[in-house]
């Protein structure tokens, strides 16, 4: 306690009943929660009976930590080692041998395993948990398995073909379309027609014809007995529909934590509102000025609205900043300030300074490039490695003409927004191998892994999956297939494989599952991938992940619910003698810190984006979008925006345009930051010719003008 601020305090210490912790941009609120964790199990709660949901495993992986750290110091043990914590998802040795059970002592074992049992993960995690535990009740075989959105959206095209609505003469929408309407309809919890009028416009007059796409869609996950991210989050929602089984689920938790409750969508809102009908523990932390993220359909008015739809709710808020300085402070509370709606608080640091933040304005994107360049590079030379370092955009491709810059001056740099490592067609592959293996009926693992073999075509995929349903769902049985000749012989070895794996059961833990599949796969792979050494080493990363499983399905399911980006994800923490800039989103950024943060393209028409100026709430979201940018930074600061610059029109090339500051930052606020121009005779480059002044153009513009009156 003596290591908590009043304010923290009085969050962990909270009694019975609801509780709201509005809490800032570097509050210390992962602190705060796993204090709130131990604070619990210290003083005689059940861990198993502690639901404690996040957005990312990763999160709630380091809370439980942390929680057990804490419960370890209590008890006078020693601090967890590098590497041990608490399980996740309630997960204990059995299910995750020496993975995140420490090995010591009897003593601390029983200290650690007091928070291992805790139900820590994310929405869908424990959704996916509680539907194989329950799913039964509802006649729901708990042998599914759950598809990515790719998988998904190839579903979603299967069906899309055998209703005739590709053949239709106005083209219907795409398949990214339809699955993006079906998830946003269903995480929003508007009607159809209401989501259609909103945010898919063009798609209005498909209304009825994608009502029955979506009927089938259901119809056909069920036939193959798949599920996918949103029917996690529904089945777990009318699970909760059933008064018995509701208050079964209720009553196995005495108190339910929620990380980032800004992020959460109506349907997640609805879920725990189900889940404290009668128990009304819960509490949610979250900052309704980070709330970014209405195109994945989160709601703000869930954290806005909390005090009413929790009567008698608790409100602490969290305003000691312990990230940045003073002064970055002083300029972003005065940015947030200005929304319409928000939980009022001023932020405040005991780390002081009297450097501002920088205001930089620059003649053309190029300048913009060369000072942030050159600023990275100054700041390195003074002590700060570039791993501190960060460049913030709105999206993607506003970093184009940096990285080149970078590239040209050797500056090392890791960008983040890119292919996934799970998107990439090789990893897709491999993993189709175990999903066969897992559920025998999951179609679309069949034909991706039939379509690798020379001679197999749609129809041969098609009569080969109807064979193995015939025969039991029996994979194995693929084998006995009367294969086309030019086929034979590789569909023999598919089922000699398949009876291979099969056969070792529980034997080949997941590790040599994946080191027996490559084998197969190999030479499919080199025909069909151009450069294989590349993406060699992702199945090689692969395989690495799956040592640390004992069982496919955990080991397919966590891959699915919370994939990695990158290999570099899957690395650990990078060595102490590498070191690379981070280009980023902003989105991407959140939750993270750096010593030094520029946020470039700061002008209207890219933050808000010109495709956001015609609503209200969206704007108001670009305002956030913002703060969140400026509140990653610790010591330094930058705003830049470029008065003229390059960007891409689609189907037209190349096009330039000309900016001004974006409307988040007016006049009112300017004297909170430090002005800059770069070069410093940029912002007269295009008003006037050298030698020019102001003066004669305006004399111009009015000889111009008096022509017509």
């Amino acid at each position: 306690m003596d290591e908590l601020n009043p304010q923290q305090r009085s969050a962990v210490t909270a009694g019975d009943g609801p509780v709201l912790v509005v809490a800032g941009a570097g509050t210390g609120k992962t602190k705060t929660l796993a204090s709130r964790v131990a604070y619990l199990v210290a003083n005689g709660v059940d861990p198993q009976r502690i639901m404690l949901l996040t957005f990312t495993r990763r999160a709630a992986a380091e809370m439980l930590r942390r929680a057990n750290a804490i419960v370890r110091s209590l008890r006078g043990q020693r601090p967890a080692e590098e590497g041990e914590g608490a399980g996740v998802e309630g997960e204990d040795e059995e299910a995750h041998p020496g993975r995140l059970i420490p090995q010591a002592s009897p003593g601390s074992q029983r200290a650690s395993a007091s928070v291992s049992r805790v139900w820590g993960g994310t929405f869908h995690s424990v959704a996916n948990r509680l539907l194989r535990t329950y799913g039964k009740s509802i006649d729901l075989d708990p042998g599914f398995t759950v598809i990515d959105q790719a998988d998904a959206e190839d579903l979603i095209h299967v069906v899309r073909h055998e209703m005739g609505l590709s053949e239709k003469r106005t083209r219907f929408p795409r398949k990214s379309t339809c699955l993006a309407i079906y998830s946003r309809t269903v995480n929003s919890s508007d009607p159809l027609e209401q989501t259609l009028k909103t945010f898919f416009p063009w798609c209005a007059d498909w209304h009825d014809e994608l009502k029955g796409l979506f009927k089938a869609y259901v119809d056909a996950k069920t036939a193959r007995n798949v599920m996918d991210y949103d029917d996690l989050l529904l089945f777990w929602f009318h699970l909760l529909g059933d008064e018995e089984l509701a208050d079964r689920i209720e009553a196995r938790f005495d108190h339910v934590l929620v990380d980032e409750y800004q992020d959460t969508n109506r349907l997640q809102a609805g879920i725990l509102r189900r889940m404290r009908r009668h128990n009304r523990n819960i509490m949610v932390v979250g900052d309704d000025a980070q709330s970014i993220y209405s195109f994945r359909a989160a709601e703000v008015r869930n954290i806005l609205d909390f005090p009413e739809q929790f009567p008698g709710a608790a409100v602490v808020t969290l305003e000691q900043n312990y990230r940045s300085r003073q002064p970055i402070l002083d300029a972003t509370n005065a940015v947030i300030g200005l929304a319409r709606e928000r939980f009022t608080k001023d932020l405040w640091s005991s780390r002081t300074g009297q450097q501002k933040p920088l205001l930089v304005t620059c003649g053309r994107e190029e300048d913009q490039t060369d000072f942030v360049v050159s600023r990275i590079l100054e700041h390195y030379e003074q002590g700060i490695p570039l791993m501190r370092q960060a460049v913030l955009f709105r999206t993607g491709h506003w970093s184009d003409h940096l990285e080149v810059e970078l590239g040209r001056r050797n500056v090392p740099y890791h960008k983040f927004g890119g292919l996934k490592f799970l998107e990439a067609a090789h990893v897709k592959d491999l993993l189709a191998f175990l999903r066969v293996l897992e559920n025998p009926r999951d179609q679309l693992a069949w034909n991706r892994v039939l379509h690798l073999l020379e001679g197999v075509g749609p129809a041969t995929a098609a009569r080969c999956f109807r064979h193995v349903a015939d025969h039991g769902w029996e994979p194995r049985r693929v084998a006995d297939f009367p294969a086309p000749p030019a086929a034979r012989d590789q569909i023999a070895a598919l089922g000699a494989l398949l009876d291979e794996l099969v056969s070792a059961g529980r034997k080949l833990p997941p590790a040599g599952q994946v080191e027996r599949i490559r084998r197969f796969y190999d030479p499919i792979f080199q025909r069909v991938y151009d450069n294989p050494e590349p993406r060699r080493r992702d199945l090689e990363q692969l395989e690495h992940i799956a040592t640390g499983y004992a069982s496919r399905s955990k080991f397919l399911t966590d891959l699915t619910l919370d994939p990695p980006s990158s290999t570099g994800d899957l690395a650990g923490p990078p060595h102490l003698d590498e070191d690379w800039l981070t280009l980023s989103t902003i989105h991407s950024a959140k939750g993270c810190e750096w010593d030094v943060v520029f946020v470039i393209h700061a002008a209207d028409g890219i933050m808000p984006s010109d495709l956001a100026t015609g609503d209200a709430a969206q704007i108001e979201e670009e305002r956030r979008l913002l703060y969140v940018a400026c509140t990653r930074a610790r010591d330094w600061l930058y705003v830049t925006f470029p008065l003229r610059y390059y960007y891409k029109m689609h189907r037209l090339g190349d096009a330039h345009g000309y900016a001004q500051l974006t409307r988040f930052i007016p006049p009112a606020v300017h004297p909170l930051f430090e002005p800059r121009t770069f070069p410093a005779d940029a912002e007269s480059d295009d008003a006037a010719a050298p030698g020019q002044s102001k003066t004669t153009a305006t004399d111009i513009r009015k000889s111009v003008r008096s022509m017509w009156e």
